[in-house]
């Protein structure tokens, strides 16, 4: 029997840092159960967690700034091993009688480390010289009583320092980045060695534990899922059907927004590969008749959702004795939602997965057992439970489908061509991924596309094709690399691929001319450039 999620739970206190996330993510990638928690927890509520290990996460603030995200001293009280990262670093020291000062100059980007003194924390790493990813400006210049300061960079006198008596260790360098070439060691060092936890956590014993949940709260009571054929909702729907059965009822809303080949894909799958009681609403003409004349992707979104609720409850009032509704939201829904962000207490969460409009006198109970994973943690569980690749590595989809995807009104003429051109880009990234993966043995390798798809702005073009001129529609390929959901950047695709894109679109899809391409950088979230 693998170890459960409360026998080991390592805790991140998040800062506000950017890299935040990323922490619990190479935590996870050791085997050790790891989850994010304000960094305002009191003592007594991290206690209450039972965790085996604490991280103070980097943040984006100076320790002494006004408004600096700030700790409860006595969590360094509770006998846990802690380590600090950046920001964690500092609040460490802070607190426990060092001191922070503002240096004449930072560090942003690579460093290189020479340890200065026997480490746990660094042990069977490179002593004269290993790289290191620094993002500070800020930096201890005092350790606490007691604490021994084990390495530093050219510009850091201070990029690491412990107190083995009371496993408190803290690093200026972030062990969490690739760019740091020994940080899986560190962190390996900090679980294992000084922790003596086990790398146990495995997607076998994750179903187990889900399973077992699921069972025990649901016991004889009926459930019901809203299922879209992607993978969230998918991987939910498989999990809750290994622990309760025809219990489960799967409801399928066809808005006739989907993608080519979606809807047949989806029975195929849960119909007849996995038996489940799957109940597909056609309600195509239905959203047709709702969505004529509209432009505005926005009332576009509302229609939909609005819709979405309206079908659905139609049919679970049909089903007798449902109790529970279970839904595919995950770790980076919840995260991003801004639910007790750093500084406060409320709870936000995207409209899009929690806020249901239940019917007057409707309720059901909300089963979300995907709420504590990541995007590549959710596609793992799938293949675990049986899923096929297809569904499992399914790219990313809107609820509104391919109606936000069509810049102006929905036309038969015009979804029929945009699906078209969606099936073809799909098709030649489907195959330029897969070779990726033959080469690298790795579904997120470098240039691997995540999401892609193709655009029908509300613009015709002059063109030439074969002897004649033209007049026609331009489809817009957009495609991003990303390997947690939460970050991403333009994919760069090679020209043979992005050649053959171009001339299947305009020789297969009628009433197309033109192919252009839009770039779209996310390394900073709001920095995007559209190239055509």
């Amino acid at each position: 029997m693998t170890t459960s999620t409360a026998e080991q739970r390592v805790v991140v206190l998040d800062f506000g840092a950017q890299y935040g996330q990323l922490i619990a993510r190479r935590v996870r990638d050791l085997h050790v159960y790891s989850e994010i928690v304000p960094c305002d927890i009191t003592a007594e509520e991290l206690k209450a967690l039972h965790p085996s290990a604490i991280i103070l996460s980097g943040g984006p603030a100076s320790v002494y700034a006004d408004d600096a995200p700030d700790m409860d001293e006595n969590i360094f009280a509770l006998g846990v091993p802690v380590l600090g990262f950046c920001y964690g670093e500092q609040m460490m020291a802070t607190k426990l009688g060092g001191h922070v000062a503002h240096t004449d100059a930072g560090e942003y980007g690579p460093a290189t480390l020479k340890r200065i003194a026997d480490s746990e924390l660094l042990a069977h790493t490179p002593e004269d010289g290993q790289t290191v990813w620094m993002s500070h400006r800020d930096a201890v210049d005092a350790v606490p009583e007691g604490f021994v300061v084990t390495a530093r960079t050219e510009n850091c006198a201070i990029a690491a320092y412990e107190c083995a008596g009371r496993r408190l260790y803290a690093t200026q360098f972030h062990p969490e980045v690739r760019h740091t070439e020994c940080g899986t060691i560190i962190l390996s060092n900090f679980l294992f060695e000084i922790c003596g936890l086990t790398p146990n956590w495995t997607m076998e014993g994750i179903i187990e534990e889900k399973v077992s949940e699921i069972r025990e709260r649901v016991g004889s009571d009926r459930v019901i899922l809203a299922l879209s054929g992607g993978v969230d909702s998918s991987v939910t729907a498989a999990l809750v059907h290994r622990a309760v059965g025809d219990q489960l009822t799967c409801v399928f809303v066809n808005h006739g927004m989907l993608r080519a080949g979606e809807p047949e894909s989806v029975e195929r799958v849960f119909r007849e590969e996995f038996d489940m009681p799957l109940v597909h609403v056609h309600a195509e003409e239905r959203y047709a008749r709702l969505l004529a004349g509209v432009t505005d992707p926005e009332k576009k979104r509302r229609i939909i959702g609005r819709e979405f609720w309206k079908v659905f409850f139609e049919e679970a009032e049909k089903l007798d004795g449902v109790k529970y509704l279970a839904q595919g939201t995950i770790y980076p829904d919840i995260i991003e939602s801004g639910a007790r962000k750093t500084g406060g207490k409320a709870s936000t969460i995207k409209s899009h997965h929690n806020l249901i409009p239940f019917p007057e006198g409707v309720h059901f109970d909300l089963i979300e057992p995907l709420d504590h994973f990541f995007k590549d943690e959710v596609r793992a569980l799938g293949t675990a439970l049986g899923l096929p690749d297809e569904m499992v590595y399914r790219q990313p989809f809107p609820g509104p489908g391919l109606a936000i995807r069509i810049i102006g009104e929905i036309t038969e003429e015009r979804l029929t061509m945009l699906k078209a051109a969606d099936l073809v880009v799909r098709e030649e990234l489907d195959a330029y991924n897969q070779r990726l993966y033959e080469e690298t043995g790795e579904r997120n390798s470098e240039h691997s596309c995540w999401q892609y798809f193709a655009v029908l702005p509300d613009i015709r073009s002059v063109g030439v094709m074969g002897d004649e001129r033209t007049y026609g529609r331009t489809i817009v390929l957009r495609a991003v690399e990303s390997s947690d959901a939460m970050t991403a950047d333009w994919a760069k695709i090679p020209y043979d691929v992005l050649g053959r894109i171009s001339s299947r679109v305009v020789g297969e899809v009628p009433g197309v001319n033109r192919v252009v391409l839009r770039h779209y950088s996310q390394t900073a979230r709001n920095n995007r450039v559209g190239v055509v």
